[in-house]
Parts: structure tokens; sequence; C-alpha cells
């Protein structure tokens, strides 16, 4: 399992996506980003911060 917890690329955020894979974590990041921060576009430099994030539970 795979978790990507948002306040560690947004300061004081307490969301948390989890997932079997790295892309269903990035599908939730994303979807999480553009609801709670207003972000509707994953660029590479963005998506990089999002897997270096991503930690084994």
């Amino acid at each position: 399992m795979l978790e990507l917890r948002c306040g560690e690329l947004f300061d004081g955020c307490d969301g948390v996506v989890r997932g079997a894979t790295q892309d269903e974590v990035l599908g939730q990041a994303a979807a999480h980003a553009a609801e709670a921060h207003g972000v509707t576009e994953v660029d590479a430099e963005t998506r990089a911060a999002l897997v270096g994030a991503t930690r084994e539970v």
C-alpha cells in the first residue's frame, strides 16, 4: 500500500490518499489537489514532487 500525505507538499493540509499503485495514488492526489487547493493541472515538476512524497505503508 502506498500513501501520500498532502501536508508534505501543502503546508497545513491534513489530506491523505492511499492506493495499491503509484498511478492510483497520483489520480487520487490530483483529485484532492483540485478540490482542496484549486490545482487543476499536474505538470511534470508537480508529478515528480508527488512521486517523491509517496511512501510505502
